[in-house]
């Protein structure tokens, strides 16, 4: 192993962080990921929520269309192609261990950051029947000031589940949603607590903006100073931006989700319970009970 890397050990598994934010998981860990990710997938399909599978990038230009890249430009992460025409006179960098700008093709594609994007662009310009549920699994992408351990990473897992429709489906989702992990953390006594949070979906010199910091959109569910989940709540913002509408209406959708980051559920059970495998009992305990 090099120096550059850290290692979680328990018996036969090995979790292994590097500092560049790129975690593999070993069988241990990626069975409580996995088991984490059925559990809190189950709750959506048990509400009627559709399983989906979204790309894995996305185009920026669609990205750019709901200010992601005015929004969180400090979290964004771009993909380029080799120009192969300027391959080589901007060859591999190996001092910097990077490709130069110079070798690259405008970078035309985004990593999400959040795996509920890909949702709204699928609807784009559709007109919903009904209120709707849909629930993804995605890899996510956030550049970082810093890595740390399972707890901050460049890639990780996120699972969402996503309402759209009318205010009051998207506010039932979010209060349902906030009921079962409250519930679901004392099961797997995972003492949590719950903080208002913001997400600059809306211009910030904006009245919705205003609107927001009187009635936030957003609350995390912090184990210690980690943030593991949160369900957040978007109003109209992506039914307008991607031209999602109700048919019965012809309003706007709502949209509302709750997000878990399952990497940052490794690190937060196994700092609780101490191994992997008293964590895993502990999720198949609550599993049993919730």
């Amino acid at each position: 192993m090099s120096s550059t890397q850290s290692k979680i050990q328990n018996s036969t598994i090995e979790t292994t962080i590097e500092r560049n934010g790129l975690s593999a998981l070993g069988p241990e860990a990626t069975s409580l990921l996995r088991l984490l990710d059925d559990t809190f997938a189950g709750w959506g399909t048990r509400a009627g929520a559709l399983s989906m599978t979204m790309p894995p990038v996305l185009p920026a230009a669609d990205l750019k269309k709901l200010d992601y890249y005015d929004n969180f430009p400090h979290q964004a992460i771009l993909a380029a192609p080799l120009d192969l025409a300027a391959r080589e006179s901007a060859p591999f960098d190996e001092e910097r261990a990077a490709f130069p700008q110079a070798a690259l093709e405008p970078a035309a594609l985004g990593l999400p950051s959040a795996a509920c994007y890909g949702i709204y662009l699928h609807h784009a310009g559709s007109r919903l029947a009904g209120d709707t549920l849909v629930t993804v699994v995605g890899r996510c992408f956030r550049k970082e000031t810093h890595y740390e351990n399972l707890r901050r990473l460049l890639g990780f897992h996120m699972r969402e589940i996503v309402a759209l429709g009318s205010r009051e489906h998207v506010e039932e989702h979010l209060r349902g949603s906030t009921e079962r992990i409250a519930a679901f953390a004392e099961a797997v006594d995972l003492p949590l607590r719950k903080e208002a949070a913001t997400d600059p979906f809306y211009d910030r010199g904006g009245a919705r903006l205003l609107l927001q910091q009187l009635s936030p959109v957003k609350h995390e569910f912090l184990y210690e100073d980690l943030a593991i989940a949160s369900v957040n709540v978007h109003r109209n913002f992506f039914g307008e931006r991607c031209d999602i509408t109700l048919a019965e209406t012809g309003e706007p959708v709502f949209t509302s989700c709750v997000a878990f980051g399952l990497e940052r559920w490794l690190s937060a059970l196994t700092r609780r319970h101490g191994s992997w495998e008293a964590a895993t009992e502990a999720v198949l305990r609550a599993g049993a009970a919730v």
